[in-house]
């Protein structure tokens, strides 16, 4: 349980954590225990990016390996499969993407009190700040994804708490597209707007700096003051118990 003190003056401010662990278990366990923290009595909100150094498959939460990847390709090629704590489809990330983190208030009225109108108020948001980089053309297609001339360059998804929300997602700054084929098959689901396009004629990276797009999302939703207390325990925690557990990723298979 964690125990925080506040004033009323600072719990409306969101604080901003650019931290990457050096391993993606670490990466996805902080997300996760980021929410948990403001779940239990941290009451502020939180911007987090991070930039993954490595290869890895992540899966969403429902996703099951046996359809939604090649996990002999993987085992040979020794790119990890893991599991995030949030919906969403399967993916495979690694140097030249940009993940990002929101951890968001719900309340019980508002935008954010329901999933299909966090889905809206989030992605508006994202995407006008994108827009701001790419000097336009930036649209939200399916229900969380952006793209640019129907090219997908970020997927997004939540989890959601009785007090606070995780909404995360990734960019494609400069990511190798020619990784997602050898591991991952056609999804068993896809939005309407990809008309069974394979991968490669899917996707598309944003060619854009990081540093650019971090600072334009800052901007969009007002963060300046850095979080300093990071629950480094309890990422330790997760790691052990749960993103580095077989049983985890092969929860539904």
């Amino acid at each position: 349980m964690y125990e925080f003190l506040f004033t009323q003056s600072n719990t409306q401010l969101m604080q901003l954590l650019d931290l990457t662990y050096p391993t993606p278990e670490e990466n996805l366990a902080c997300d996760e225990a980021l929410l948990e923290m403001c779940e239990q009595g941290y009451d502020r909100e939180i911007l987090r990016f991070w930039e993954p150094s490595s290869i890895f498959v992540v899966l969403g939460y429902s996703n099951r390996v046996s359809t939604e990847v090649y996990p002999e390709a993987c085992r040979t090629a020794g790119v990890p499969i893991l599991r995030r704590y949030s919906g969403g489809g399967t993916v495979v990330q690694g140097p030249g993407c940009l993940d990002y983190a929101l951890i968001l208030r719900t309340g019980s009225s508002g935008p954010l009190s329901t999933i299909q109108g966090t889905n809206v108020h989030v992605m508006d948001r994202l995407r006008r700040a994108v827009d701001m980089v790419t000097g336009g053309g930036v649209e939200v297609r399916g229900h969380t994804d952006l793209a640019i001339d129907s090219l997908k360059f970020s997927g997004n998804s939540q989890r959601r708490k009785e007090r606070f929300i995780l909404f995360h997602g990734v960019v494609l700054l400069n990511f190798n597209l020619q990784l997602i084929s050898p591991f991952l098959p056609h999804p068993s689901r896809e939005p309407s707007y990809r008309k069974g396009r394979p991968h490669e004629r899917f996707l598309r990276n944003l060619g854009v700096p990081a540093a650019a797009v971090k600072q334009s999302v800052r901007q969009e939703w007002g963060v300046e003051e850095a979080l300093e207390d990071v629950p480094g325990d309890r990422i330790a925690e997760l790691v052990r118990t749960r993103y580095s557990s077989s049983d985890w990723v092969h929860r539904v298979d």
